[in-house]
């Protein structure tokens, strides 16, 4: 009788036949090629990130790109502000961006006033405008730095005291992580720069761009620039796309996990197959209720086989990835619909074994000053002395058949469940229903004792939805009749930019 052969072992022409394969999903999943050559440093929190980033833009002599989502007024922002001035007034052309909503709270309104003097040009993204009644919930979540087109930042630190930390007060870091770049990358950090640049108003000049310096190899590392917009989706069908190959390991980090049904489901069924999947996520996060939201899940998870660890510190606020010991992304893209759908995000798809080996060493260094959850005999999710950790947690299902949180995945809707009993919930909604009830409870009372301030507010809401919807309507009946902007104009002065 002939053997039948082991469909799992493959020849080397097999192997690079499957490689070639997956290059080509991963790139119509992301919508970006694979860029050869380049030099990647990984960076760890802020005092490799802002050091890093303050010895670039010292050396800088043509431009600096500089996009982040928060810039707070505090002394570290001042400190990168002061330097970026410094360099305008040496002829440096220094352009920021930084988002509104990202500033509610944390940048006062004349902080931009004395960088601007020094010939800072800086723009603000997308503040509410009155013909565009909910187009502030998209945001420019992105954090990079280019400069002189030579060697970018993509990361998931904004400026802020928060990352540096208080030693004097005892307060540790926010963990972060970001990476250098340089080689034939970089003009696609650039460009998504130039993207949200003028998303804000007049685009940058075509001769501005330096891309001869970066045309030569660097390094040997491939990788891929995802610059996602609202509504692409690219990191998303990525993320599904590497839950779904993976055949060892799949190590999230995240500081906001609200995963989606389809999501959850692919790493539920990842690990349910033997797959090693970790989830390293906050335990003292600074939005309570998305906490809450990805507390409520943890049940279904831990019930599939994936293993969830909080962080000790006091914020983790990492977006990171690393699945096979060969795929790592670094960027701004969280686990959660905001990111994956709404925002404006930028991530680095890292395809090299050596920096993912990096990023593993990394994580289980992270793993170390974390807390494991696992579930008790009540079937409650609670964490465990790290000293206790299993390679698996009890009640882990151990195979596709058994998957036994198969058709109950719905995180991100657990008010939703309560309501029309789509699946069962446990005691880590409870705090989510209560704070839910609570918020209705007050919107009746309103409705009931104060009636004209509701229909007050529902009058406005809707008028502006109908100016709004006028609006737009004559645009697109009555375009402009000059056409699509010049691409080589001159952009408009910072004083007017933002």
């Amino acid at each position: 009788m002939a053997t039948v052969p082991d469909p799992l072992i493959l020849s080397d022409g097999e192997v690079r036949s499957l490689r070639a394969y997956a290059d080509q999903a991963f790139s119509r999943a992301a919508g970006a090629p694979l860029i050869p050559g380049n030099r990647v440093r990984l960076l760890r929190d802020a005092e490799e990130n802002y050091a890093a980033w303050m010895n670039a833009i010292l050396g800088a002599k043509h431009t600096i790109y500089f996009e982040s989502y928060i810039i707070h007024s505090d002394d570290v922002g001042r400190q990168f502000v002061e330097l970026l001035a410094s360099k305008a007034r040496e002829g440096v052309r220094v352009r920021v961006i930084y988002d509104w909503m990202g500033a509610l709270g944390h940048t006062w309104w004349n902080f931009w006033q004395p960088p601007r003097r020094a010939g800072v040009e800086v723009r603000c993204f997308n503040p509410p405008r009155f013909d565009s009644a909910f187009g502030w919930l998209s945001r420019d979540h992105r954090k990079s730095i280019i400069v002189d087109g030579r060697i970018a930042f993509v990361t998931g630190l904004c400026v802020g005291r928060r990352w540096a930390g208080y030693p004097e007060r005892g307060i540790a870091p926010w963990r972060d992580t970001g990476v250098e770049i340089e080689g034939p990358a970089v003009p696609d950090v650039e460009r998504a720069f130039a993207a949200s640049w003028e998303e804000c108003g007049a685009p940058i000049p075509t001769n501005e761009f330096v891309s001869d310096v970066t045309d030569r190899t660097a390094g040997t590392i491939s990788l891929r620039i995802i610059p996602s917009r609202p509504g692409t989706l690219a990191v998303y069908r990525l993320d599904q796309l590497i839950a779904a190959l993976a055949r060892e390991s799949i190590w999230l980090t995240d500081a906001y996990f609200v995963g989606t049904s389809s999501y959850v489901q692919g790493l539920c069924s990842a690990a349910a197959d033997g797959v090693d999947v970790r989830l390293l996520l906050p335990r003292a996060g600074d939005v309570p209720v998305v906490r809450a939201v990805s507390r409520a899940g943890y049940r279904t998870l831990i019930e599939a086989g994936v293993r969830i660890f909080e962080w000790n510190g006091p914020m983790l606020h990492a977006k990171t990835a690393v699945a096979d010991g060969r795929w790592a992304r670094v960027g701004s893209t969280n686990l959660n619909l905001a990111s994956w759908l709404g925002n404006w995000e930028l991530d680095v798809v890292i395809e090299d074994e050596g920096f993912a080996t990096e990023m593993q060493m990394m994580y289980l260094d992270d793993l170390s000053r974390s807390t494991e959850i696992v579930l008790t005999s009540k079937r409650r999710a609670r964490p465990v002395a790290p000293r206790r950790l299993r390679s698996r947690p009890r009640g882990a299902a151990r195979g596709s058949a058994n998957w036994a949180a198969k058709g109950v995945l719905r995180i991100g809707n657990v008010v939703g469940a309560a309501i029309v009993n789509r699946r069962v919930l446990g005691p880590a909604e409870a705090s989510l229903m209560l704070s839910s009830s609570l918020a209705l409870v007050g919107f009746i009372a309103v409705a009931i004792f104060l009636p004209r301030v509701v229909a007050t507010a529902m009058a406005v809401l809707c008028s502006w939805i109908a100016i709004t919807l006028l609006v737009q309507s004559l645009r697109l009946r009555y375009p402009k009749k000059h056409g699509a902007k010049d691409r080589d104009a001159a952009p408009r002065t910072s004083s007017k930019g933002s």
